[in-house]
């Protein structure tokens, strides 16, 4: 069978090429570009390191307190584990098949079109980041400031804002160091996780199984169904991060390969390592004790570690330092290639020359976050960010399905059952749908800032209902507006961080 050398779409009538062939075929003439840096390790590394930060040692309250009893929130944290698992290898397909950096992006654009994608671009850059980075932030103050302003209460914006600084400075630096960082912090994590994982099963095993009693009782009073959808936001948060690696696809060292095995490696470690860690808690702590516990992994160390406890805060805050890492270490290169294509401002599509990194998407992103900072309490946070990124995911999902009926015959170099991606898509709609019953407010909020992204689009990017004129003075306007950003932000920055390099270099 011989296959098409284009694969088209029809886009308002008219067939063209897909991005991907695009930018593949634009991509041999380009003198600047992001290099392939990125090996097995590193790319398990930014998988685990993104999964793995405040989530595991905050989300049990959420899940615990959503699902109702011991046994169900078990039962919850294994299966947001497959489902994210589902996932992920969804998106190893997507990421095998369009071989670009760009994520959810990338594979909304190739498989329903701009809008969607644009409204994915405008929701992750307006609140969905700011909110994950405000709240891994959060946990970053609890876990690190209030030992040491104790028994005073400890001002957490200075210590979010510090630590997110931190990490937009180490990737801009370069890909390689952002690598050696996550190789790094996730050895770190995986051992905070084994110190709460081997004293927790050794008393298990001892025989410490009270706080397992009657796991599956319900308080009727406190526990309704509607509920459950809450219960997997806090867990599935928890997973989040299993797709960071597909923003970064065109850095990947032989993406056919390393892909699929870095996720699937990353993934069954994850989930083991969560449900391991969950019964660590309940062995150590009851129901209720975990519920008034605002720092839990604080509280098992001190009746399970002894000597030992004081590193825990030390550990914690490190795993929460490396998922912001690997997640501000993603999100610029989604916006990087929108900006290629047209859908974000110009100034995005700016790389350094000499690091190859996207400098300007990194700096930018920095002021939404402090703004999001406001906005403090964990599991609201949590499910206003939550709605529209599952929203989205299953959307891609979705878009896979599409693009595999319209073009049976496309190279799919890794390719996942059908069926799995059938369940994966109708299990995320049907929590995101009965989340807006669960809590209208921040899922409502989150719903109605996607939506605002419509008229945007059609105001700013499509534009075929504005005036010549009026397209005209905007374009003038933009690029004046960009051209004093560059000025005042990239310029100084470049000069700024050409000087640290050469102190180090000195020194």
């Amino acid at each position: 069978m011989i296959k098409p050398k284009h694969y088209t779409r029809s886009m308002g009538g008219s067939q063209h090429e897909t991005v991907a062939e695009r930018v593949e075929d634009k991509g041999k003439d380009e003198g600047v570009h992001l290099r392939r840096k990125i090996t097995l390790l590193p790319a398990v590394s930014f998988i685990i390191g993104s999964v793995v930060g405040s989530g595991i040692f905050i989300a049990p309250k959420g899940v615990l307190m959503n699902s109702g009893n011991v046994g169900l929130s078990l039962l919850v944290w294994a299966l947001c584990g497959v489902l994210s698992t589902f996932g992920a290898l969804c998106y190893a397909e997507l990421g095998t098949s369009f071989k670009k950096s760009g994520g959810h992006y990338t594979y909304l654009l190739e498989t329903l079109g701009p809008l969607p994608a644009f409204l994915r671009l405008w929701a992750e850059f307006i609140f969905i980041r700011p909110a994950v980075a405000s709240y891994v932030s959060l946990a970053f103050g609890r876990y690190v400031v209030e030992p040491l302003y104790m028994p005073c209460p400890a001002p957490p914006a200075l210590v979010k804002l510090v630590s997110i600084l931190g990490v937009m400075a180490v990737n801009c630096w370069s890909v390689s160091l952002a690598s050696r960082t996550q190789v790094t912090l996730t050895f770190i994590k995986i051992f905070a996780l084994a110190l709460i994982i081997v004293p927790g099963i050794m008393a298990l095993a001892q025989g410490q199984t009270e706080n397992f009693q009657n796991a599956f009782d319900i308080d009727t009073e406190s526990f309704t169904v509607s509920k459950l959808p809450l219960a997997f936001y806090s867990g599935l948060y928890a997973y989040g991060g299993w797709f960071t690696l597909n923003y970064v696809t065109e850095e990947v060292v032989n993406p056919n390969r390393n892909i699929p095995l870095a996720i699937a490696l990353s993934m069954i470690t994850v989930t083991v390592c969560y449900v391991l860690v969950n019964v660590a808690y309940y062995t150590m702590m009851t129901g209720a004790e975990l519920l008034m516990s605002e720092a839990v992994a604080v509280t098992f160390a001190s009746r399970a570690l002894q000597g030992m406890a004081s590193g825990v805060p030390i550990l914690v805050s490190l795993s929460c330092l490396g998922a912001l890492n690997g997640g501000f270490f993603g999100v610029p290169r989604m916006l990087f290639v929108g900006a290629r294509e047209g859908h974000w401002p110009a100034l995005f599509s700016m790389i350094h020359l000499r690091r190859k990194t996207p400098l300007p998407a990194v700096l930018l992103l920095y002021p939404l976050v402090l703004v999001m900072v406001a906005r403090g309490e964990i599991f609201q946070l949590i499910n206003f960010a939550s709605f529209s990124r599952w929203f989205f995911i299953a959307l891609a999902t979705l878009g896979l399905l599409v693009h595999r009926y319209r073009f049976p015959h496309y190279p799919r170099p890794f390719k996942v059952p059908f069926a799995l991606i059938v369940i994966f898509t109708v299990v995320c709609f049907c929590i995101v749908g009965m989340s807006l019953y669960s809590d209208p407010w921040n899922t409502g909020g989150s719903c109605a800032l996607t939506l605002s992204g419509v008229p945007v689009y059609y105001l700013a990017i499509k534009r075929s209902y504005i005036p010549a004129q009026w397209r005209k003075a905007f374009s003038e306007l933009s690029l004046y507006f960009l051209n004093q950003i560059y000025v005042l932000l990239l310029i100084p920055t470049a000069s700024y961080c050409s000087k640290i390099s050469r102190s180090l270099s000195a020194i």
